[in-house]
């Protein structure tokens, strides 16, 4: 990777006032090698230039170059071998694979895994946007008075998909690099939780059986949430999503019996739920709560 004139007078710049190579290869974003050579170069010539026909010549043009990244800009989901496709035919150079990843990296362009996010529809998007224009200048007492809940599924014995092992090849089937799993990740249970701004509910485990409007009732809400109002206070309201159990008329029917206030939650919107967020802090909490109570 090569530093413009520009780069090269940063690297220079920065180990000229006391810095390590290390320290300039985290400022710049660029690989040691690159600062290395760059301050070395500098110290023979005292150019911030390359040398004079120095290198091999390139087979790009700079028109071919600006071609090549506006094309990935304008597909990002584009492979090097598409682009390599597409500059051939349209401007008639061929190049390999590897010179256009070195076109990219040039201008900061690299590979990554992409970032998932929920399918959002016209008609998921609507209920998002009237729920923003209402709720959106809400202020922090307001948000006091809410109850933030959700469920979520834990596989006992389930893969993450985060675990790695060493081995050579022609080892993938070889006893010591193979993990042993369970059908249907060898069950799982159900968990719900709450929080609010300065307080949480107790995490429920349901262990066995589905989940019903029924159940919910009587292990979630009679137990835990009528409790929660009176902490909150008459203006207490409870957030949580569309699920089955959630819309169940024998569910409404005693959120009206009870005199709980739901917010209108819009469908496919886990993201704008903060317990999303914390669900890790609550189990680990509570893991470390029985880990001490085992060791009293």
């Amino acid at each position: 990777m090569l530093l413009d004139t520009t780069g090269v007078a940063r690297a220079v710049a920065i180990a000229d006032a006391g810095y390590s190579q290390r320290r300039i290869v985290r400022m710049l974003g660029v690989p040691r090698t690159t600062v290395r050579d760059t301050i070395r170069r500098f110290r023979q010539t005292g150019l911030y230039t390359r040398r004079p026909g120095q290198g091999r010549h390139r087979c790009t043009s700079t028109r071919d170059d600006r071609f090549v990244v506006s094309d990935v800009l304008r597909n990002r989901f584009c492979t090097a071998t598409e682009a390599r496709t597409r500059l051939f035919e349209v401007r008639n150079v061929s190049v390999s694979e590897r010179t256009i990843r070195w076109k990219l990296a040039e201008r900061n362009l690299r590979a990554f895994r992409p970032a998932r996010a929920l399918q959002l529809l016209p008609q998921h998007r609507r209920p998002r946007l009237a729920f923003a224009r209402e709720y959106g200048n809400w202020t922090m007492e307001q948000w006091k008075n809410v109850l933030f809940s959700n469920e979520s599924r834990i596989a006992l014995r389930g893969p993450d998909g985060r675990q790695r092992v060493y081995r050579r090849k022609k080892e993938r089937f070889t006893p010591c690099a193979m993990t042993e799993t369970v059908g249907y990740q060898g069950g799982s249970i159900m968990i719900w939780g709450g929080i609010s701004y300065e307080a949480r509910t107790e995490l429920v485990i349901f262990d066995r059986g589905s989940v019903n409007a029924q159940r919910y009732v009587e292990e979630v809400l009679q137990d835990h949430v009528i409790t929660f109002t009176t902490f909150i206070g008459e203006n207490f309201r409870l957030m949580h999503d569309n699920a089955r159990c959630h819309v169940a008329r024998s569910f409404t029917e005693y959120f009206d019996e009870a005199g709980i206030q739901t917010l209108p939650w819009p469908a496919r919107s886990p993201d704008l739920n903060p317990i999303q967020y914390t669900f890790g802090t609550i189990l680990k909490d509570v893991f470390e709560q029985d880990y001490q109570r085992l060791r009293a």
